[in-house]
């Protein structure tokens, strides 16, 4: 029966295209999850649409529908999360790409509510697994950012097969019965290496690992920095893991004997997630894992949710700090650099949790220590991701402060005694200017 639906609704990548509307919106997968099928094909298909707006997160390649200004009064690459092709092409000036902002738990949701506004016919072109061929189920792999509520909620839903792709645990199913078409396109998982850290980044660590209690669960955030915490925890007790991302770190911190999941307040036992990405290693390990449960983003980064999970601990990175507290970790100045991702999403849920701590790390300095990442004031037009009221703990090469319930004062005077020793006073003479001390 399943296989006789599939047999009905296969079509060559090139039909699927042509049969599309001549003006739509088409919202593909997160990251290793993008159907690339349809991304490497677009571009030839140019003459057959009007407007075409595609929505991707954290693009993983360079594809030419979006890289190439010939296409620029066609396509539309819309993203949540900009990522080194999507900066290249804004870099060259290309109006092709636009950045969303977004709160990731609620980016799905949002964007689907605006294309319906704007009364846009709106596709779900998604990767999945071959067919279980007894029950009809494909499954979403190693992302359900948003992938399944837009799927739920799309006029069209276009199922890529990959046979590359991994089977995981948690509500990443999705039945033939929900596909109009099917296509098959088989393509290696993307990987993303692992970033050793540097010897700043491990001061830095050493810091935040003393805030790690045993028994705490963990949101760790991807770069060197997280990456060096990681290191640092081996010797903990019973950590847990409900995280946006599933990253490589963890596998070693599980195999440690560290994270057991077994303190956790919630899905004990389960490593919960919303999407991976890493390496061949960690897709191999996630295969058909119970252990590993891959669920919506708009329950796993509801606040409210991860707020749910005692000790629960956030480990973020950002850009630059102001001596008041506001965070920006996704621009430079006006121009957008990644996304708001999950990271006022875990750390405010961190610290609404019970013994919860929200933590943001950066190194002190940048451009090889010739500027200050912890400034009077933000560059104008940054855009502030964790305001300042939200702001727990800030944690530098030069000690931690915790800037929770302190006074603006007080803030001033942490803020300064954490930043490079070599800006102190020209950060307490500009404080000083400001009326701030």
């Amino acid at each position: 029966m399943w296989k006789a639906m599939y047999e009905n609704r296969l079509k060559n990548i090139e039909e699927v295209i042509l049969s599309l509307p001549k003006r739509a919106t088409i919202i593909t997968g997160l990251a290793s999850a993008e159907a690339q099928g349809l991304l490497e094909n677009l571009h030839k298909y140019k003459k057959h649409f009007e407007r075409l707006k595609v929505v991707t997160c954290l693009n993983m390649k360079e594809y030419d529908f979006f890289m190439n200004e010939e296409y620029e009064d066609v396509y539309d690459n819309h993203s949540w999360f900009l990522s080194p092709p999507t900066r290249k092409a804004q870099k060259m000036g290309l109006n092709t790409v636009d950045f969303i902002p977004n709160n990731l738990h609620m980016a799905g949701t949002d964007k689907l509510m605006a294309e319906k506004e704007e009364g846009n016919i709106v596709i779900f072109w998604g990767t999945v697994t071959p067919m279980h061929e007894k029950t009809g189920y494909f499954n979403l792999g190693i992302s359900n950012v948003y992938e399944l509520d837009v799927l739920e909620n799309a006029d069209m839903v276009i199922l890529e097969v990959n046979d590359k792709f991994i089977w995981t645990h948690g509500e990443t199913q999705v039945h033939i019965s929900q596909a109009n078409y099917i296509v098959e396109n088989s393509w290696d998982i993307p990987e993303l290496p692992i970033v050793e850290p540097t010897e700043t980044e491990k001061i830095i660590a050493q810091y935040i690992s003393e805030l790690v209690d045993d028994g705490s669960t963990l949101q760790i955030g991807i770069g060197g920095i997280p990456n060096a915490v990681a290191k640092l925890l081996n010797h903990k007790k019973d950590l847990g893991i409900h995280t946006e991302m599933f990253t490589e770190s963890m596998i070693d911190l599980f195999e440690s004997g560290a994270i057991t999941n077994m303190k956790k307040t919630l899905w004990k036992g389960k490593f919960v997630c919303t999407f991976a990405l890493g390496t061949k290693r960690m897709y191999e390990w996630l295969n058909n894992n119970p252990g590993v449960w891959i669920m919506r983003g708009r329950y796993v980064n509801d606040p409210y949710i991860i707020a749910k999970n005692d000790n629960m601990v956030s480990i973020n990175t950002a850009i630059t700090i102001d001596l008041s507290g506001q965070v920006c970790s996704e621009s430079l100045g006006t121009r957008q650099y990644s996304g708001t991702g999950g990271q006022l999403d875990t750390h405010r849920g961190a610290v609404m949790s019970k013994n919860g701590k929200g933590i943001i790390a950066l190194r002190s300095t940048a451009k090889k220590g010739t500027i200050s990442t912890i400034v009077p004031m933000l560059p104008q037009g940054s855009y502030v991701t964790v305001p300042r009221q939200d702001l727990d703990y800030v944690v530098t090469e030069y000690g931690v402060a915790h800037l929770r319930g302190k006074s603006f004062r007080e803030r001033v005077k942490a803020m300064i005694n954490i930043s490079h020793p070599d800006f102190r006073d020209e950060l307490k003479k500009e404080a000083k200017k400001l009326g701030y001390l």
